[in-house]
């Protein structure tokens, strides 16, 4: 009896001294959450937006073929004719056309009346970025050269120009200018009275594949053999020409 009790005070003086020691024991903490899910990879970049359409080669010149575009007024009407056809209407076009002095009218340059640039391509291609660019008005400009291609010149539509190699050859382009853009100051007829004549005259040309002839110059290759869409065709034409966007 004695030893029972004994065994008992023992028990509850262990179970006393224990009590303190379990009191400050902390729970178990919870299980860690799982791994967030790697990151999903990022998708490719959105493509940038394509520019606006501001330089072309008339896919049809006039009726005839000729040079007579109805003077410089009729040319531009015909850029802002086809450029309206294709969507491009809400920009002002200017034929890239230079025009000789006349007895009540100064020399007009064709690289005064297009604009500031940069000039784009249906496709979005840039052709050139400023005026000093497109003409190689420094020697750097010149060595570089603008970007204006057998494979950048396209008319308005985006579609391709037979040029030198092609059959029928049309690579040639009216521009009735000088390498720099300007006018003739000579008396000769540049320019098929001021793109007025289908008969008489002749038009300087620029080769727009700038191929051909022993001269790449886009806009001052070569004069042409007259002014009729016959004439413009025997040395590789069709009477077409360049437009840009002045704005």
């Amino acid at each position: 009896m004695k030893h029972m009790r004994f065994a008992l005070q023992l028990a509850m003086i262990t179970v006393a001294g224990l009590a303190p020691l379990m009191a400050g024991q902390n729970p178990p903490a919870p299980p860690a959450a799982p791994p967030a899910p790697p990151a999903a990879p990022a998708g490719p970049a959105a493509p940038a937006a394509q520019q606006p359409m501001s330089f072309f080669v008339t896919s049809a010149g006039a009726p005839d073929g000729s040079a007579n575009l109805g003077g410089l007024a009729g040319a531009d009407a015909i850029c802002q004719q086809r450029a309206t056809a294709v969507g491009a209407g809400n920009r002002t076009w200017h034929a890239y056309l230079s025009a000789g002095a006349t007895a009540t009218q100064p020399a007009v340059n064709a690289r005064d009346r297009i604009g500031a640039g940069p000039w784009y391509n249906a496709r979005g291609g840039r052709v050139a970025q400023n005026v000093a660019d497109l003409h190689g008005d420094t020697v750097e400009q010149a060595r570089l050269g603008s970007n204006l291609t057998k494979t950048t010149v396209l008319t308005e539509k985006g579609e391709a120009i037979k040029g030198a190699g092609d059959t029928p050859n049309q690579h040639d382009m009216l521009t009735g200018s000088q390498p720099d853009g300007r006018a003739y100051t000579d008396t000769a007829d540049h320019t098929c009275g001021n793109w007025t004549s289908n008969s008489t005259g002749a038009a300087q040309l620029g080769h727009f594949d700038r191929t051909g002839g022993g001269n790449a110059s886009w806009n001052s290759a070569h004069a042409s053999r007259g002014c009729s869409g016959p004439n413009l065709v025997s040395t590789g034409g069709a009477g077409l020409f360049y437009c840009f966007a002045v704005n």
